[in-house]
């Protein structure tokens, strides 16, 4: 009897060390936070184009925190073409993902966009030194497109990887690097 006592103890304890979360050497947001500015590189059926990039992820108290991140696009008439971003993030009971919150309900609760109106479906998850945020549109036909910004904590700043796929067809592909810049 003590024998199978002890058996059981050993097996109870083997699945409670087995059941710590992969996630356990995943960075903490915080390790993101800061200041970052790069270019980048687009490879669609368009051809390659080059992009100046600045992002920004702040604290937003209570394990959320706030992404905001520009792209300037150069045009070949010499133009530059603007797109601006600000997603606030909020902690889930899942361990290491973050629902967006981007609209407030009627109740003043700030929830995540509905895709079945057209809007992005986005949210953001820690993996190992990688940020990254999905963003999940339902197009007009019932199919889907996903964008996913992948950001990796790098020595001085972080490496950007950013697909576009719609039905399973990747349409657009970036890869950059930004620097940490307020060190």
């Amino acid at each position: 009897m003590i024998k199978i006592r002890a058996i059981l103890i050993v097996m109870l304890v083997g699945l409670g060390l087995s059941s710590v979360p992969a996630q356990a050497d995943d960075a903490t947001i915080d390790a993101f936070f800061g200041r970052y500015a790069g270019t980048a590189i687009s490879t669609s059926d368009e051809g390659l184009s080059k992009r100046d990039l600045s992002v920004h992820i702040v604290d937003a108290g209570a394990g959320a925190f706030t992404l905001d991140w520009m792209t300037f696009t150069r045009k070949a008439d010499g133009r530059r073409k603007r797109k601006s971003y600000s997603i606030t993030f909020k902690p889930t009971k899942r361990e290491s993902i973050y629902a967006s919150a981007m609209r407030r309900d009627k109740f003043g609760n700030v929830v995540p966009l509905d895709p079945l109106k057209g809007e992005p479906y986005v949210w953001a998850r820690i993996q190992g030194k990688t940020l990254s945020v999905h963003a999940l549109h339902i197009i007009e036909d019932g199919g889907y497109e996903l964008q996913v910004y992948e950001r990796t904590l790098k020595e001085n700043g972080l490496e950007l990887r950013f697909s576009r796929i719609r039905n399973g067809k990747q349409l657009k592909l970036i890869t950059g690097s930004l620097e940490r810049f307020d060190n």
